[in-house]
């Protein structure tokens, strides 16, 4: 197989892609039992030589949950074929460090806008209000 080309510039050899098959769950029967059509493409991305420090910095706090023990994890069954679920699962992984890879953009405080708050008021004094109308009358309001 060919090194799996990221972004267009980063090259991960295949020795760093850990590719295993296993049978696949559900339906299909006798195929589905015996057949290790499920395509396990694993990457470490701790270990990894190709990418850079902060790159890699970038890329685990962009992956989150995707990241377990340093490892990201692609699994496919979808396909009956072994061949097709390894270019599906291949795909996956380069469109999955492709994003992590990108920068996300920095947040930009925004305040309340001035009608925002004068809505946010009137309806905290018109639910005042409503309590207000449901108490007793006191003795010097009914004069």
């Amino acid at each position: 197989m060919d090194s799996l080309v990221v972004d267009g510039q980063y090259e991960i050899p295949d020795a760093e892609l850990e590719l295993t098959f296993s049978t696949s769950g559900g339906p299909g029967g006798q195929h589905a039992n015996r057949a290790a059509t499920r395509a396990i493409l694993a990457f470490d991305l701790e270990a990894s030589a190709v990418f850079a420090d902060h790159l890699k910095a970038r890329m685990r706090a962009n992956l989150g949950q995707r990241l377990v023990n340093g490892r990201i994890v692609v699994s496919v069954d979808e396909s009956r074929s072994q061949w097709r679920n390894r270019q599906i699962a291949r795909a996956r992984m380069r469109e999955l460090l492709t994003e992590s890879l990108k920068e996300r953009p920095k947040r930009r405080p925004t305040r309340p806008t001035r009608a925002s708050q004068k809505r946010r008021v009137d309806s905290k004094k018109a639910r005042g209000q409503l309590k207000h109308l449901r108490s007793r009358p006191h003795r010097d309001d009914a004069s």
